[in-house]
């Protein structure tokens, strides 16, 4: 392999009905950094049915060029009919780098295409980087249980290929002013290997609360308890505006749902004030919430590892801490 071949970094940006997916802007904002790192393209692989008219979104979020793959095999999100086509635009375009999403769709096609390439595949990355000496690519992923941050570098294989979590990466700014390139990119399809055919859609309705897109979370640990320890979370998160999210402990106990779930094997969450209530930080749990702007904890142990990358940090009992916060910011907030 020569790897000279290779330049430029994509992203997989994936869409959903027409509408792409907040996880593909987080991932232009981090790629546009590599790019530039590089002195390169940013490209962005836009695959769907008429869809074309999304593609400028992508550049004003920092995309410099569009593979746009438009056909009707492509409308719904099928694993051979998306593998089939965004691996011949990898070995049409030769990327050095491609970033995928880590949600139900990154994590069924990004295998598949390292297989096809015959390239690794980092899932999960918490961050990306380039080494300050000769430039490698640097994917950064828990590893061994979340108990050691392992920084995985791909030297002799083209392209590399990662995953990263919704809410990790941050977008950059909306510019409708950029200007980019559009490319029409037309597969070929082997219809003699599609053998899965999506017959109907059935959407539930659920009551589902999106934790990555609040500004203001009440998280509780093992220390909450039960129901009614987290009810009174809920009457703080209430009077801030926010939303209360757990950590694996409570899930497991069946007190709060998983998609309420702070942590590796949760969500990533990046708000404005992250209230660790009753939670030990675990590194498994750090590494989904440390990059709140501002942590809070309460907790009875001092020496909770919750601390060390906590702002602030209350010494005492949450079931008496937080009842009286909730009543004293209420009391500010009515003035």
């Amino acid at each position: 392999m020569n790897k000279e071949e290779y330049k430029n970094v994509y992203v997989f940006a994936e869409q959903r009905e027409g509408e792409i997916q907040p996880v593909a802007l987080e991932l232009l904002g981090k790629a546009r950094e590599l790019a530039d790192g590089y002195g390169e393209k940013l490209v962005a692989i836009l695959a769907g049915y008429k869809v074309a008219d999304k593609a400028q979104t992508l550049i004003a979020y920092g995309a410099d060029e569009v593979v746009l793959v438009d056909a009707p095999e492509l409308k719904d999100y099928i694993t051979e009919q998306y593998a089939q086509a965004i691996y011949q635009v990898i070995e049409a375009y030769k990327p050095r780098i491609v970033l995928y999403g880590a949600t139900t769709i990154g994590r069924d096609l990004a295998p598949r295409l390292s297989a096809r390439v015959n390239t690794g595949l980092t899932a999960d990355c918490t961050k990306l980087a380039l080494a300050e000496d000769d430039k490698e690519f640097l994917m950064t992923r828990p590893a061994f249980g979340g108990n050691i941050m392992a920084t995985i570098v791909i030297r002799e294989h083209r392209p590399q290929m990662a995953t990263v979590r919704p809410g990790v990466m941050q977008k950059l700014a909306k510019d409708d002013s950029r200007k980019g390139v559009v490319l029409e990119f037309t597969p070929k399809f082997d219809e003699s290997k599609f053998k899965v055919k999506l017959i109907e859609t059935v959407k539930e309705a659920k009551d589902t609360v999106d934790i990555t897109a609040a500004k203001v979370l009440v998280s509780g640990g093992r220390g909450v308890g039960n129901t009614e320890g987290f009810a009174k979370l809920q009457k703080l998160a209430d009077v801030l505006g926010g939303q209360v999210s757990s950590s694996r402990a409570m899930v497991d106990a069946g007190v709060m749902p998983h998609d309420r779930q702070v942590g590796q094997t949760g969500k990533t969450v990046r708000p404005n004030l992250y209230l660790a209530c009753g939670i030990s930080g675990a590194i498994q749990h750090l590494a989904g919430m440390e990059e709140s702007e501002l942590i809070i904890a309460i907790n009875k142990d001092k020496f909770a590892p919750i601390f060390n990358v906590a702002d602030l940090g209350i010494v005492g009992d949450l079931h008496k801490i937080v009842p009286m916060l909730t009543e004293r910011l209420a009391k500010e907030i009515e003035k």
